[in-house]
C-alpha cells in the first residue's frame, strides 16, 4: 500500500461528519454476512422512509464502492463502456461529456439508457447522479432546441443575483426535463484583472474578477438550481484562478498565491453557507498549503482545510481523473485510493471511461483486506447517498 494510503489513516483520525459518524454504525455490520459482498443487508425500515443509511447497509461492498466513482459518456449517446460499468462494477453515477447540440431527444434518451441499466444487483436499484457541465459560454453541453443559450459567467455575473438566481433555476428545469439532476457548476474560482490564466479566464469562466462578486453569483446560481431539484457543485477549490497552465493539458501545475486564509477561498465558504451539494476539488499542487501534492490528493486539502477549517460535512469530488495531464505521473488505480485517503468521496472519470474499471477494481480489492479502507469506502458512499437522499431519489425504495 502506498504511503498515500498510510498518511489517509491519520487524516481521518477525529473527524466528527455525520458522514464519519455514519461508518461507525456500518462498519460493523460489513463483518457480518447480511451485508458482506455475498449479498445484500437485511435491513428493515418502515414504507417510505428510505435513507442514505438504509441504502448503505443493504448494498454489498462492491455496490458501496461503485457509489463513489462518476463515470463518464458521450451526451449525444450512452457508451457501451459506461453502461458495462453500471452492470459490472456496479457504478453508481455518470457524466455526459462533449457537445449534444440537436436538442433535448438525445440527451433523453441517453439518460434513459443510464437509468435502464439500475437494478437490484446493479446498484441495489439505487438512481444515479447523472451530471453534466451546464455553466455557459464555451462550457455548456447541452445546446439546441430546449435549451437556453447561457452567456459566459462574467456576463452573468453582470445581472443582479435575483435575475441570476431566475435564470439559474430556469436551466435546472431545462437540466431534470431531460433527465439530468446534477450541474457540476458554479465556477467558485477568481481570476483577477488582467491575469492570465488558461483554464478559466481564458474562456471568462468566472463570474467577476474579485471574490466579492464570485461569492454573490455563485451562491445565486447554487441557490436557483437547488430549488428545481439540481445538485450543483462548487468548483475548483481552493481555487484554480491564478495557476498559469490547464492541469488538462499540462502536468506539475502549481499555484503561488492561494493561501489557506486568503480570500480566494471565500466563494466556496459562502457555497457552503449556500448548502452547496458538493464541492470539487483542483488537480494543481498550492504551494502554500501542501507543495508536495495536487490539491485532489491532498490531506492538508481536502481533510484539514475544507473539512476541518472551513466545516465542510458535505460531498467532495475530483475533477476529472481519468485522462488529464497532471494526472499521468500515477496509475489509475492510484489515483482513485490516493484521492480517497485524501478525504475526497466521489472520483470523477469523465473524460476516458475506460479506465473506470482499473481504479473501482484497486479500491474494491484494498477495501477486502483493509478495516481502515472499508471504512473509507463507506464514509465516500454514505455521501454521495446522502446527495441522492436530498435530491429526492431514494423516495420509496425501501
Amino acid at each position: 500500500m502506498s504511503s498515500s494510503a498510510g498518511r489517509g489513516h491519520a487524516q481521518h483520525r477525529g473527524r466528527t461528519t455525520l458522514a464519519a459518524a455514519a461508518v461507525g454504525l456500518v462498519a460493523a455490520a460489513t463483518l457480518t454476512p447480511a451485508a458482506s459482498a455475498s449479498g445484500p443487508a437485511t435491513t428493515t425500515t418502515a414504507a417510505g422512509t428510505c435513507t442514505a443509511l438504509t441504502m448503505l447497509r443493504r448494498m454489498t461492498l462492491e455496490q458501496r464502492a461503485g457509489q463513489v466513482f462518476m463515470a463518464g459518456t458521450p451526451a449525444t449517446a450512452a457508451s457501451s463502456t459506461t453502461l458495462g460499468l453500471i452492470t459490472t462494477r456496479h457504478i453508481g453515477n455518470a457524466f455526459l461529456s462533449g457537445r449534444s447540440t440537436g436538442g433535448t431527444a438525445a440527451p433523453k434518451a441517453t439518460t434513459a439508457a443510464l437509468r435502464a441499466r439500475v437494478t437490484s444487483s446493479s446498484t441495489s436499484s439505487t438512481p444515479l447522479l447523472i451530471s453534466t457541465d451546464q455553466e455557459g459560454g464555451a462550457v455548456q453541453v447541452l445546446q439546441g432546441s430546449g435549451f437556453t443559450r447561457i452567456p459566459t459567467a462574467l456576463v452573468q455575473g453582470g445581472s443582479s443575483a435575483a435575475t441570476e438566481q431566475a435564470n439559474a433555476a430556469t436551466w435546472a428545469t431545462q437540466l431534470r426535463d431531460v433527465g439530468v439532476n446534477m450541474n457540476l457548476a458554479p465556477v467558485a474560482d477568481t481570476v483577477p484583472p488582467g491575469w492570465y490564466n488558461p483554464p478559466i479566464g481564458s474562456y471568462d469562466r468566472e463570474y467577476s474578477h474579485y471574490t466579492s462578486g464570485v461569492s454573490v453569483s455563485s451562491g445565486a446560481v447554487i441557490r436557483g438550481m437547488q430549488s428545481r431539484g439540481v445538485a450543483t457543485t462548487a468548483k475548483h477549490f481552493p481555487s484554480l484562478g491564478q495557476v498559469k497552465a490547464n492541469t488538462d493539458t499540462t502536468s506539475n501545475v502549481h499555484d503561488s498565491w492561494v493561501a489557506r486564509n486568503g480570500a480566494s477561498v471565500n466563494p466556496f465558504k459562502n457555497a457552503i453557507a449556500q448548502h452547496v451539494s458538493t464541492i470539487m476539488v483542483s488537480s494543481a499542487y498550492y504551494d502554500l498549503i501542501d507543495r508536495a501534492n495536487p490539491a485532489v490528493f491532498s490531506g492538508p486539502v481536502v481533510t484539514d482545510l475544507l473539512k476541518g477549517s472551513l466545516g465542510y460535512g458535505g460531498l467532495v469530488m475530483t475533477d476529472d481523473v481519468s485522462s488529464a495531464r497532471a494526472m499521468t505521473p500515477w496509475t489509475p488505480a492510484l489515483r482513485a485510493q490516493n484521492a480517497l485517503a485524501a478525504g475526497v468521496d466521489l472520483v470523477l472519470g469523465s473524460a476516458d471511461p475506460s479506465v473506470v474499471a482499473a481504479m473501482y477494481d484497486h479500491v474494491v480489492s484494498i477495501a477486502r483486506i483493509s478495516a481502515w479502507w472499508n471504512a473509507r469506502v463507506n464514509d465516500a458512499a454514505y455521501s454521495v447517498l446522502l446527495v441522492k437522499q436530498q435530491q429526492g431519489l431514494l423516495g420509496n425504495l425501501c
